[in-house]
């Protein structure tokens, strides 16, 4: 029955950063806006396959979310690190060592970059190996 996950929704203290951020940073196509409900709406990938919505809530609202862009593997192994750079992002491994390098957690079948985006959200570059790693993640 469940076959992904089509919307997701995180709080921001500025929508007008926000929009900015996800339109003209990350280059996500705004599907919706409400001035008066203060909400924004981006497709992720193509239109009406996934959707990013950001409320505009007081900071004492707010907590750290994450969550993950899927990627293909090319991209995040040879353009992820220069990519996020050229957007003045500071790309980072699970473990904040210092390293560029993508990781692979033990037994998850993926490799990630972690980053602190300048709302205050963690969000990954995550490319799904073909082959499974580990029978956890079947």
């Amino acid at each position: 029955m469940i076959k992904g996950l089509f919307e997701t929704h995180i709080y921001v203290e500025d929508l007008a950063r926000s929009i900015d951020f996800y339109s003209n940073t990350l280059g996500l196509t705004q599907c919706h806006y409400e001035e008066e409900r203060k909400i924004a709406f981006f497709w992720i990938g193509k239109p009406q396959e996934a959707m990013l919505g950001i409320w505009e809530k007081p900071k004492d609202e707010i907590d750290i979310r994450h969550f993950a862009f899927r990627c293909d593997v090319d991209d995040v192994l040879n353009k992820a690190v220069q990519f996020l750079e050229s957007k003045n992002l500071k790309p980072y491994n699970f473990l904040k060592s210092g390293n560029h390098e993508p990781m692979v957690l033990p037994g998850c079948p993926l490799w990630l970059f972690t980053l602190m985006i300048p709302m205050g959200m963690h969000w990954s570059l995550l490319p799904f190996w073909k082959k499974r790693l580990s029978q956890s993640w079947a």
